[in-house]
């Protein structure tokens, strides 16, 4: 079966604190942070993410595309982001599938709730990343330990390359 979660992204935004501190001094650094955070849970998970924003706080029309392999939609202009996850939500889920919708919108939880989708709110996926953080660091440490030390020496530009290359981001 596959897992696929709908993450409202201001929503998520606002709701966890390092997001919150960060949207005051930069809301693009913001919606970045979490969209990588999200790559982790969905490299950790297996599960297919899809972050959904409100166009209003951006300028343009309906936008969609993929960054470190999550899927980032901006709605279309006078479209919000709940109506946009309860469509994907309704569209989406099926007999294969099962969707996850995380928000802290309480409506919104109750709507996708009535699709067949699963709720999880702002403070359980904070939950999940931190021990999903703390599960990938503990193995990293794991690793280093029992890896022989490299003979070859690479710069911090060629290891951040090599991270990039990792991630999925060109």
């Amino acid at each position: 079966m596959e897992n696929i979660l709908l993450v409202d992204g201001y929503n998520i935004i606002g709701a966890w604190p390092k997001l919150q501190q960060l949207k005051k001094h930069s809301l693009a650094d913001a919606r970045d942070r979490l969209v990588q955070q999200m790559a982790e849970y969905q490299s950790f998970t297996g599960y297919r993410v899809i972050v959904v924003f409100d166009a209003h706080l951006v300028k343009g029309i309906e936008k969609k595309y993929k960054n470190y392999k999550v899927e980032v939609i901006y709605t279309k202009k006078n479209e919000t982001a709940d109506e946009r996850i309860e469509k994907l939500a309704i569209s989406l889920n099926n007999i294969k599938t099962q969707v996850h919708v995380a928000t802290s919108d309480y409506t919104e939880q109750w709507a996708i709730f009535g699709q067949g989708a699963l709720r999880k709110s702002a403070r359980e996926l904070l939950t999940d990343m931190e021990t999903i953080e703390w599960k990938i660091k503990k193995k990293v440490k794991k690793i280093e330990e029992e890896r022989p030390a490299s003979k070859v020496f690479l710069s911090e530009e060629v290891m951040n390359a090599f991270e990039k290359w990792r991630r999925g981001r060109s």
